[in-house]
């Protein structure tokens, strides 16, 4: 990976106490610190890509911007109520939008986007088989629509990430993918800290590998 300035390593350490904070939270159900320490950690990977100066390059405007947009998915997701979780939905349905494109504009592989491609259509199928009982409108219009934008985001990481070389693209992807999982088990089957304990980390670290993605070498 590209050499990261001190600022941006610091930013990332905050990333990674805030987290800690955050599971404590959701252990404690505290919903104050909970709020707060979510907002802290998620407002340190868009520290991270403006400190690997993210607004130098087309693809580093694009993950800056799909980082702002997870940034607000988070914040909405923190409220409880059914029309608020949508909106969060629809935020991180287009950082993935804009993910995908920032990966579509760098070097792609095509044996691996079509490995990708076969890959993300079998984990979305079973992913809908999985969840769609449990599914009211409109999650049933909602939820298709996500896994069709995070199935082309990982599709297209794979292929940039074997065409560039930059291999943990595509671990990011996959990590950002498994993390939403995570939160469609704790929404749609049940709330658990189970889901919390492996999906935060994994979505914190897949957002923090993408904004240092954007720094560019020494």
């Amino acid at each position: 990976m590209p050499t990261l300035p001190l600022s941006a390593l610091l930013a990332m350490a905050i990333c990674a106490f805030a987290t800690l904070g955050l599971l404590w939270a959701e252990a404690r159900q505290a919903r104050a610190p909970r709020a707060a320490f979510k907002t802290v950690a998620s407002s340190a990977f868009i520290a991270v890509a403006l400190a690997a100066d993210a607004a130098a390059t087309p693809y580093g405007r694009l993950i800056l911007i799909a980082l702002v947009l997870s940034w607000l998915g988070d914040v909405l997701l923190l409220a409880h109520r059914s029309a608020v979780f949508l909106a969060g939905l629809g935020a991180f349905l287009l950082a993935h939008v804009v993910y995908a494109g920032a990966f579509a504009g760098g070097p792609l592989h095509g044996g691996a986007l079509l490995a990708g491609a076969a890959l993300m259509f079998v984990v979305g199928v079973l992913v809908l088989r999985a969840f769609w009982p449990r599914l009211k409108t409109p999650y049933r219009i909602a939820v298709p629509a996500y896994v069709v934008a995070i199935g082309a985001m990982c599709t297209l990481a794979i292929g940039a990430g074997v065409g560039s070389g930059a291999w943990w693209l595509a671990v990011a992807a996959l990590a950002f993918a498994a993390s939403d999982i995570s939160v469609a088990r704790d929404r749609f089957i049940g709330h658990a800290l189970a889901n919390k304990a492996w999906g935060l980390p994994l979505y914190y670290a897949a957002q923090l590998t993408l904004a240092a993605s954007v720094a560019r070498p020494a």
